[in-house]
């Protein structure tokens, strides 16, 4: 004899949004359908008695799975290339602001950083024009900067704490970290360092923002020290 279900429970789904993630089964960018569902017991197939909510479920569109909404905390491929382009710009700008544009080596390395980021079309005028705006706009550096010569009147550079770049700093990297492996979050660290080691030796204000730099990426400070030393050593 076949064996009949006779009773069970049957959710009946109803689609409230739609949009991108990232999906966990499919390792990549999908649709979604953001769903709740209303379950009921069935009897012979017949839904008779509430059984209560279901979900909110995402659903992908391509394999149909269903996962919590929790997995829109974790960025699509674009939105993760975007806060990693932005990092990088924040950060390259943090470290000009601290150790001035003057030196042609400084200023070629960070368009290099910024271009290998994603952006392709930086140029250093883009560059020393955000800067100098900074300056006026921000009060985030010491002094007055001049855009002609790439350098500071009065004190120099940057004072990191408190101002309103070491604010963006934290806004761009903390974001960005949990998603980053931790040799990612030190290559992000390294790439700051080169910027500051492509005139010589750090600055204070240099390791300041790179100090900046390692806490907001989760970096334990025995470790941002031991890379910014390691750096320093490497022959440039």
């Amino acid at each position: 004899m076949r064996n009949w279900c006779v009773m069970g429970v049957r959710t009946s789904w109803r689609t409230v949004a739609d949009g991108e993630f990232f999906c966990p089964d499919c390792g990549g960018d999908r649709n979604y359908l953001r769903r709740t569902g209303r379950r009921r017991l069935a009897v012979l197939g017949v839904p008779v008695l509430p059984r209560g909510a279901a979900g909110p479920v995402l659903e992908c569109s391509a394999c149909q799975g269903h996962f919590g909404p929790d997995a829109l905390d974790h960025p699509t491929t674009v939105r993760f290339s975007a806060m990693l382009r932005d990092a990088v710009h924040t950060l390259t700008l943090a470290l000009l602001a601290a150790g001035g544009t003057s030196s042609r080596t400084v200023r070629d390395t960070a368009v290099d950083t910024v271009r290998a980021a994603g952006s392709a079309d930086c140029s250093e005028d883009q560059l020393l024009t955000l800067l100098a705006a900074l300056a006026a706009d921000t009060g985030g550096l010491t002094g007055t900067y001049d855009a002609v010569t790439g350098g500071h009147c009065g004190q120099q550079g940057l004072d990191p704490c408190g101002t309103a770049l070491a604010i963006e700093l934290h806004e761009a990297l903390e974001p960005l970290a949990p998603h980053l492996a931790p040799a990612g979050r030190e290559a992000l660290l390294l790439q700051g360092a080169r910027i500051a080691l492509a005139d010589g030796s750090y600055t204070p204000a240099e390791r300041e923002v790179l100090g900046t730099v390692g806490a907001a990426l989760t970096l334990r400070p025995a470790d941002v020290d031991r890379l910014l030393a390691a750096a320093a050593r490497t022959p440039r």
